[in-house]
This record gives structure tokens, C-alpha cells and sequence, in this order.
């Protein structure tokens, strides 16, 4: 566990003058936009404050550097403060932000990867967390580096049955270089969020799939740092009470504001308001990484030699799927394998045999499956393939769909495809019931 050292009065405060800042950047964007979500910025930009400035370790100048820390903003529809926050990194210039959501901005309603500084397309709901699991496990397992991976969630997300997905497996596999923050501001979409401010049970879940837990007030700086600082043998989760739109008068946990920038009077005396809290335009300077990430290169990746084929063998795609992957992996050491539990049929377990340390069992959960192999590729660090019977990747369509728009180099191989799957010998009874079950679609 990390020591805590209370960062002194100059320091919180300056803190607080950057949340404030990053509320002011947003509101201007958003309003200049006619479109965006500038509540849900607000009720974040305590945590987003801390994060960048006190707890990240990057170069801002550098977002794709290996050694970085990693964040993820889940809830993608907060963009504006992502933005603000390397805006006020120095990374992007701040006239930059008023060209939000315009056709020649790189600047989206949602962060995608044409931005430098993002690593995968968010904004679909419930997928931030799996992606960066596969960033964390990555970062443990094959690159036993020091970079740390954060993500940001909303509470209404909280209801897609894949953020609970990411979580069983990072406690299984106690990525403690993991922290989600949830920002818990009450209101959803449409109607306040099914738990609003009950904080006691979104600890008691997360607990439950064996992470760490802390319920802070989001927005106190100084609960932040210390909940952000406090590592243990297990990922982190912080669950931050906070109020949507924090720090707008006549807004600030109000129903009916999602999704609706201000209009220009209020958002002048919004900006107003907020600006009298700061004392000083003073700016912090993120720390630098620790830099021991390894070099990786995963170009021009070749099978060793041909596959050991005869004319006139009869061989089952999919054990040919598993000869070929395996084989693959003598090629590089960065190519790994995912599978939903479903090895011994798909063959990938041949790949387990020879690279037992790439190997990543994502069990019976396959929108999970597709998000871990998304984050596990970001930066180039591997090469992923993960595979399942493929009636069974139809559940992770939206997974899919955002590793596309992610512009990721997964690998989904799908076996058992068709109206029928033909002759099935398994190696257990499972595989029986599975092939009498799969045949009748």
C-alpha cells in the first residue's frame, strides 16, 4: 500500500481552482456547440481535477507514450471535460475547445481515437471498464510495467450487466494497477438513477466481486486524493457521491438537464458565478511516468513456416484455428489468446498449452471477452484474438461494433457458425448439449 501524504493548502486549493476551471471550459464549449452535456461535466470535474494534476503520471505533450498512465472516460458523453482537462494539460489549445462536435474538429460529442490522448471510442454505455481491464492486465501481466490504468463511470451505466462483467473479472484477477471512480450524481437520462445517492450499496457491490472500496464526497479534492492514493492487493474502486451540474445555481441536481447545454445567458452567469470561486490561475505540472514499459514491436507478424497440411486430410476449421494460433505464437511473443470458457472446443486450449502466459480465460462472459481484447491492443502493446462459438459473440453486437469505431486490431474468430454445425465429437457432455442445442437454430 502506497504511503499518504496529505498535499498541503496551496496545493487542495489549487485543486479546487482547476475543477472550476475545467466546469468553465466545458459550459463554453457545450454552449458554443448548441449541443453536449455539460451537467454531467460538472458533477465530474472534482475527479477529473485530482486525476490530471495530482494523480495521473504522463507527458502531456506525449498521450500515446507507453510509460503514460491510462484513463478512460466511460461515461463518453462527458467529453467536453476530457477535452478541458488537456486543454488545460497544454496538449490542446483552449480556443480549440469552442469547435466541439464541429465537422473539421477532431473534437467529437464522444472521444474516438482520432484524438491523440484516447485509446478507445466510448459513449456506448458499460464498456469503458472492460477495456480497461484489458489495459491493466496488460500492463501486469505482459508488460509488468508501472503505468496504472483509471476509468470514469456514471452511476446509470452501472445497469449494464458488462460493467459487472469487468468487474468479476478484474477482482479474479486482481488487477491492482486498476481504479474505477464512479460518479455517482443521481440523475440518469430520463429519471434518477434506480440507487440515486445510495452510496452504502454500490460499495457493498463492488466488494462483492473483490475490489477495494472507498465512498468519498466527489467533490472534495483533498477525500480524492487520499481514496486516489490508497492502493491495495486488489483493483480500487471510488465511489464518489457528487450533484449533476455541480456549481450552476438553478441547475445543480435538477431534473431535466441531461444532455442540454446552457443557453448563452445562463451559461454567462454560470461562468460568472464559478469564476468568483477561483483565487488563482495557478497551473499544475502532471508527474512523469516511470519509464519501464517495454519496447514492442508487432510488425510483419508470420507464421514460423506453413501449415503441416496434407492434400486429402479432412481437419475441422477450428482445430485448424488452434494449430495455426498456436503456431502463430512462437512468431511473437505479443500475440495472445482470449476465450468465453469455450477452449476445448474452439481449440484455443492448444494455444494455452504452448503459451500458458498469454493466455487469458474471460470465462462465460463474451461482451466482456471483446472489450478486455480491445483494451489489451491499445498502444500497440499485443496482438489479440479471442474466440467462442460464434452464435455466442451475437451478445457482444455493441461490443463489436465500438471496437470498429475504436479503430481496434482485435481478432474474433467464432466457431460453430451456420444453421447447423454438422458432426460435433466433444470431449465432454457439455459439448453434446451444446451441439444438440446449436443445431436446432
Amino acid at each position: 500500500m502506497a504511503d499518504y501524504h496529505k498535499p498541503d493548502q496551496q496545493t487542495l486549493q489549487t485543486l479546487k481552482d482547476t475543477a472550476n476551471r475545467l466546469r468553465i471550459l466545458s459550459i463554453k464549449a457545450t454552449t458554443a456547440a448548441g449541443s453536449g452535456h455539460p451537467t454531467s461535466c460538472c458533477s465530474a470535474a472534482e475527479v477529473m481535477a485530482v486525476l490530471f494534476f495530482h494523480t495521473m503520471k504522463y507527458k502531456p505533450q506525449d498521450p500515446k507514450n507507453p510509460n503514460n498512465d491510462r484513463f478512460i472516460m466511460s461515461k463518453g458523453h462527458a467529453a467536453p471535460i476530457l477535452y478541458a482537462a488537456w486543454a488545460e494539460a497544454g496538449y490542446l489549445p483552449e480556443s480549440e475547445l469552442l469547435n466541439l462536435r464541429k465537422l473539421d474538429s477532431i473534437l467529437e460529442g464522444h472521444p474516438v481515437p482520432r484524438q491523440e490522448f484516447t485509446d478507445v471510442a466510448t459513449g456506448s454505455l458499460g464498456q469503458g471498464l472492460g477495456a480497461a481491464a484489458g489495459m491493466a492486465y496488460t500492463g501486469k501481466y505482459f508488460d509488468k510495467a508501472s503505468y496504472r490504468v483509471y476509468c470514469l463511470l456514471g452511476d446509470g451505466e452501472t445497469s449494464e450487466g458488462s460493467v459487472w462483467e469487468a468487474m468479476s473479472f478484474a477482482g479474479l484477477y486482481k488487477l491492482d494497477n486498476l481504479t474505477a471512480i464512479i460518479d455517482v450524481n443521481r440523475l440518469g437520462q430520463s429519471d434518477p438513477a434506480p440507487l440515486q445517492h445510495k452510496v452504502e450499496i454500490y460499495q457493498k457491490r463492488c466488494e462483492a466481486f473483490g475490489w477495494h472500496t472507498v465512498v468519498v464526497d466527489g467533490h472534495s479534492v483533498e477525500e480524492l486524493c487520499k481514496a486516489l492514493t490508497l492502493v491495495k492487493n486488489q483493483p480500487t474502486a471510488i465511489i464518489a457521491k457528487t450533484f449533476k451540474g455541480k456549481g450552476i445555481t438553478g441547475v445543480e441536481d435538477k431534473e431535466g438537464w441531461h444532455g442540454k447545454p446552457l443557453p448563452k445567458d445562463l451559461a454567462e452567469q454560470a461562468i460568472k458565478e464559478i469564476e468568483s470561486r477561483i483565487q488563482s490561475n495557478k497551473k499544475i505540472t502532471p508527474a512523469l511516468p516511470v519509464e519501464d514499459a517495454p519496447a514492442v514491436s508487432i510488425k510483419n507478424i508470420k507464421m514460423p513456416s506453413p501449415p503441416n497440411f496434407k492434400l486429402g486430410d479432412k481437419v475441422a476449421t477450428r482445430k485448424a484455428y488452434g494449430l495455426a494460433l498456436a503456431k502463430l505464437g512462437h512468431a511473437n511473443d505479443r500475440v495472445i489468446a482470449l476465450d468465453g470458457d469455450t477452449k476445448n472446443s474452439t481449440f484455443s486450449e492448444l494455444f494455452k498449452k504452448e503459451h500458458p502466459d498469454r493466455y487469458i480465460e474471460c470465462y462465460i462472459a463474451e461482451q466482456n471477452m471483446v472489450s478486455v481484447a480491445v483494451g489489451s491492443t491499445t498502444r500497440d502493446r499485443t496482438v489479440a484474438f479471442a474466440s467462442a462459438f460464434a452464435t455466442f459473440f451475437t451478445r457482444a453486437f455493441d461490443q463489436i461494433r465500438m471496437a470498429a469505431i475504436s479503430e481496434s486490431n482485435i481478432n474474433l474468430c467464432g466457431s460453430h457458425c451456420g444453421v447447423s454445425i454438422g458432426e460435433f465429437h466433444g470431449s465432454n457432455d457439455f459439448s453434446l448439449k451444446a451441439h444438440k442445442s446449436i443445431s436446432d437454430l
